[in-house]
C-alpha cells in the first residue's frame, strides 16, 4: 500500500482551490441571473454557456486540477493522460450546462429542480473520477465503495443547490455569500472522493510512468483559466443591465411624449429675411454697403 499526501504543499493548494470554486461560482450565478432577464432564445443560450464554462470549467474542474497539485505518492511519479484530462473538463461543462438548460426552461418547479440536480451531480462526480482515471502513476487505484458512493450524493446535493441559488438569487451580497457556500461543497466533495482512494504500488516493478506531467499542464490550464475569467469579466461589463435598459426605456418615452419642434415654411425667394428692412430703426440698405463681387 502505498502512503498518499493529499496536501504536499501544505494549505497553498487548498485555498488556492476553495479561492477558485468561489470565484467561478460568482461568476456563474451573475451569468445564470442573465439568464432569467433575457429576451431572446440566442441571448439565454449564449449567458448560459458562459455561466456552463465559469461553473464546469472553473468552480469545478479547475478547482479540482490545482487541489490534485497538492497530492502525491510516496516513490512513484503522477503524470496525466491528457485526453482523459480534456475529456474531465468537457464533463463538467456539459453536465452543468444541461443542469442549466433543464432548471432555466420553463418555470421552475420541484421536478425541474431535481432532474437538473441528479444530472449534473452525477455529471461532476464523473469529472471527478474521470480525471482519477486520467493518472498515471507506479501502481494500482482502489476505492472505498462507501466513500464513493457519499463524495455522489454530496455532488447531487451540491449540484441541486447550486442550480437552485443560480435561479434564485440576485443581490451581490447573497451572490457572493453563495459562492461561498458553494465552494465549500465542491471542496467537500474533491476531497471526500480523494478519501475513497488507495494505492497500490507495483513492489519490485520500477517502471516509466508516461503521460504529461504537472508543471506540462499547469501552463496552459491557468491561462485557459484567466482568459476565461477576464473574458467573462468582459461579458457581463459590455452587457446592459436592467438599469441600462430602463434607462433607455425611459430616454425613448421623453422623446414619445415630448412635441417636436416646429418645421419654418419654406422661404424660397427670401422675404423672411427682408421683413426686418421695414422696422423702425433699421437702417435702408445701400449699394455701398453691398460688398464688390
Amino acid at each position: 500500500m502505498g502512503d498518499i499526501n493529499h496536501f504536499e504543499y501544505g494549505w497553498i493548494t487548498p485555498a488556492l482551490s476553495y479561492a477558485l470554486s468561489v470565484l467561478g461560482s460568482v461568476l456563474g450565478l451573475v451569468c445564470a441571473g442573465r439568464i432569467r432577464t433575457a429576451r431572446t432564445s440566442g441571448q439565454r443560450a449564449w449567458w448560459g454557456l458562459l455561466s456552463a464554462w465559469a461553473l464546469g470549467g472553473t468552480a469545478i474542474w479547475a478547482m479540482h486540477f490545482m487541489a490534485m497539485l497538492g497530492f502525491a505518492v510516496d516513490n512513484t511519479r503522477i503524470r496525466y493522460d491528457v485526453p482523459l484530462t480534456v475529456a474531465s473538463t468537457v464533463i463538467a461543462v456539459v453536465a452543468v450546462g444541461i443542469g442549466l438548460a433543464i432548471v432555466g426552461t420553463g418555470r421552475l418547479n420541484a421536478v425541474r429542480l431535481i432532474a437538473g440536480g441528479v444530472f449534473t451531480g452525477a455529471g461532476v462526480a464523473a469529472m471527478h473520477y474521470t480525471g482519477m482515471a486520467a493518472m498515471r502513476l507506479n501502481g494500482t487505484l482502489g476505492y472505498d465503495t462507501l466513500r464513493v458512493a457519499l463524495s455522489v450524493a454530496i455532488a447531487v446535493v451540491a449540484a441541486t443547490v447550486a442550480l437552485w441559488l443560480a435561479m434564485t438569487v440576485r443581490k451581490g451580497a447573497a451572490v457572493f455569500a453563495s459562492a461561498l457556500v458553494m465552494g465549500i461543497a465542491v471542496n467537500g466533495m474533491h476531497f471526500t472522493g480523494m478519501s475513497a482512494l488507495s494505492v497500490h504500488r507495483h513492489e519490485g516493478a520500477n517502471r516509466e510512468v508516461t503521460g504529461a506531467g504537472v508543471s506540462t499542464l499547469l501552463v496552459p490550464i491557468m491561462l485557459a483559466v484567466i482568459f476565461g475569467v477576464v473574458g467573462l469579466l468582459y461579458a457581463l461589463l459590455a452587457a446592459p443591465t436592467d438599469d441600462d435598459r430602463a434607462a433607455s426605456a425611459y430616454l425613448a418615452g421623453r422623446r414619445v411624449a415630448e412635441p417636436a419642434a416646429p418645421t419654418p415654411a419654406p422661404d424660397p425667394v427670401g422675404l423672411r429675411a427682408r421683413s426686418t428692412l421695414g422696422q423702425p430703426g433699421n437702417p435702408f440698405p445701400s449699394r455701398r454697403d453691398t460688398p464688390p463681387r
